[in-house]
């Protein structure tokens, strides 16, 4: 720690003879000799990987348009009728904010972040302007005609049939709190699974990991938890790997779950659960990197921290390997990607149903250490911005032929009817310099920056051909 000297006397600068050079003009030289040397660091940088130098923040010109993000404006309407219980418990006598709005279920600006049927998103109809397009909290259709339930999941491509898996909680069951002070939940009904050629429009394969209705002892019986299922593809044995958040009703079991299929689209094994490293785990997520090595993300220590670990090569077990990064920061909900050697993660804080602000975090090892470089959303407002455009993010997926060019899925909860929790899928692009500097030092990163852009509606670059 630095420890300050009140009784050093005032440092004078000598410039040319005679003169002296102010406070500001010495800083702001400081400032400009650190962006050169972080501009010279990037160059470095790049230079071992073909020698090409990108200063813009896009990677590619087909998704330049994408960073042309959208403003929004909305008014909080005065005041009319109740509030809902979960409203007004929340802030009683404070004036009312957009979250208070959001968490509102009688708030009249329901439809700004829950739209109605009528402006679903369906792919057997869309033949128009609206086809191929996304539109973030709009129900989304599968090619059946129902919403889909795929919460908290992520994406997986499959090589053998080149086509992508979107796994994902099922959720379409009644809301109910199981005890006074519990949390909103849906009982267990198992793990949806829906496949697509294009991101876009998904066929509905059914539920490929099922609730158990009698066993109470069953970590899968209706009355637990379980959350964000992710699956990956271990090439040596051939089988289709998941793992999840699986817990009690009260949340104080907080384990991992893992089960295992010869096929994509199931039916998946549950094999156990079990707390990996000995540790406490709830929010979690599953990585494999470039050299098949899998590993595991998950929140910990009551939150407080994230842990880190690689997974046995046959990925269903941990390590005795593991790190703990970010501590004391409360973070959950990870999605970690990766892009020209440095390894990103997206997280959120920790307030229940409730959104809050995205970080982004960067590191040179997936084991650490970790630099947090702040919000990565851009676009809507500032408390747009602050809530992660009212959402949680849960998957990062990388999109073949655009390099630095990501989706960034999330959730957009709505704890009065879980069931209909919808979808924020948006541009995540990697470029640009970044913009904060490292914490442990006065140096600049080499890494780029991380921006997730808002939009209304939006679509993937015509020149995407959307299977590797």
């Amino acid at each position: 720690m630095t420890m300050r000297n009140k009784y050093r006397k005032p440092t004078t600068f000598h410039c040319n003879a005679g003169s002296r050079c102010s406070p500001s003009a010495v800083v702001w030289s400081l400032v400009g000799f650190l962006l050169f040397l972080h501009l010279y660091s990037l160059v470095s940088h790049n230079g071992g990987k073909g020698g090409d130098v990108q200063l813009h923040t896009s990677h590619h010109t087909l998704f330049r348009e994408l960073e042309e993000v959208e403003e929004e404006t909305i008014q909080i309407p005065p005041p009319k009728g109740k509030r809902s219980p979960r409203a007004a418990k929340r802030r009683p006598k404070r004036s009312t904010t957009l979250i208070d709005e959001f968490l509102d279920e009688n708030s009249q600006l329901r439809h700004v972040f829950f739209p109605d049927m009528k402006t679903a998103i369906d792919p057997m109809n869309d033949s128009g302007n609206d086809s191929l397009n996304y539109f973030p909290g709009r129900i989304w259709f599968d090619t059946e005609g129902n919403p889909i339930q795929a919460h908290g999941g992520g994406i997986l491509y499959d090589e053998s049939s080149r086509t992508y898996y979107w796994y994902g909680e099922y959720k379409d069951g009644p809301t109910y709190h199981a005890h006074k002070k519990g949390a909103a939940r849906v009982d267990i009904i198992g793990v949806g699974c829906y496949s697509s050629k294009d991101l876009w429009a998904w066929k509905n394969e059914g539920i490929v990991l099922e609730a158990e209705e009698a066993n109470e002892t069953c970590d899968l019986h209706k009355s637990n938890v379980l959350e964000r299922p992710k699956v990956i593809y271990n090439e040596k044995t051939g089988k289709y790997v998941m793992w999840m958040h699986i817990d009690d009703g009260n949340y104080t079991k907080a384990a991992v779950g893992i089960a295992i299929s010869d096929y994509p689209t199931g039916p998946f094994s549950y094999l156990h659960s079990k707390r990996p490293h000995g540790f406490d785990s709830r929010d979690m997520t599953i990585f494999k990197d470039d050299d098949g090595v899998a590993y595991i993300i998950y929140s910990s220590e009551d939150n407080s921290e994230l842990h880190i670990g690689p997974l046995t090569e046959d990925y269903l077990d941990v390590t005795h390997v593991v790190r703990r990064i970010l501590i004391g920061q409360h973070r959950e909900a990870p999605a970690l990607f990766k892009y020209q050697g440095t390894y990103y993660m997206i997280t959120s804080g920790c307030t229940g149903w409730a959104p809050n602000e995205a970080l982004a975090h960067a590191a040179e090892s997936i084991m650490g250490p970790w630099e947090t470089m702040g919000n990565p959303c851009i676009g809507g407002n500032k408390m747009f911005r602050q809530t992660t455009f009212f959402a949680q993010g849960t998957y990062v997926f990388p999109l073949s032929g655009l390099p630095g060019s990501f989706i960034f899925i999330a959730d957009r909860w709505n704890p009065a009817d879980l069931r209909d929790s919808r979808y924020v899928w948006l541009p995540l692009i990697v470029g640009g310099p970044a913009d904060r500097p490292l914490d442990y030092d006065f140096g600049f990163p080499v890494w780029s920056r991380v921006s997730i852009y808002w939009h209304r509606k939006w679509r993937l670059p015509s020149g995407w051909r959307g299977l590797k």
